[in-house]
């Protein structure tokens, strides 16, 4: 396992930094970072791993690569197009402000659990302020979320693809 930086427990939950501190099979390589991904015929064989302080290059055996970005939502460029919370999670269902200016509750109605401050648009998984943090919720939301746009189109006259 690589991570940017010295701590692994900056940008993930303690359960599972304990789980990986205690896994005999995992070798967390601090200060490393993914330079070059190798493999003929878009089939990952290596990746190529920097030392960011020492800039010495390995290169490690690798069949699969899963790129985990950290617990911060990036959401900083949604900020004029939908409500965040102190935080910079996306505001959804009840957690919407009822006086944005996006949203008029007379003539859209309640903001469904997903719903964000714009009417129709939806957010899912981590993003979403409130929500649980964990793989099986996003999925989860993001079937509710198929159900939710088909309701949205349904009620203000839309069919999917108009």
């Amino acid at each position: 396992m690589l991570i940017r930086h010295e701590d692994l427990g900056r940008d993930m939950s303690r359960y599972l930094v304990d789980q990986i501190e205690r896994n005999p099979d995992i070798e967390v390589l601090r200060c490393t970072e993914v330079r070059e991904l190798v493999g003929p015929n878009g089939v990952l064989e290596a990746v190529v791993a920097e030392d960011n302080r020492s800039r010495e290059r390995h290169r490690l055996p690798a069949r699969l690569l899963f790129v985990f970005i950290g617990a911060e939502p990036c959401t900083g460029w949604l900020s004029a197009s939908v409500a965040l919370d102190d935080h910079g999670y996306v505001r959804t269902g009840a957690a919407v402000d009822a006086a944005s200016p996006d949203r008029v509750p007379a003539v859209d109605g309640p903001a469904s659990f997903l719903e964000t401050s714009r009417p129709g648009v939806l957010a899912v998984g981590d993003v979403r302020s409130g929500s649980i943090k964990r793989v099986a919720s996003a999925v989860g939301e993001g079937a509710m979320a198929v159900r939710l746009v088909h309701e949205h189109l349904a009620r203000t006259g839309r069919t999917a693809g108009t």
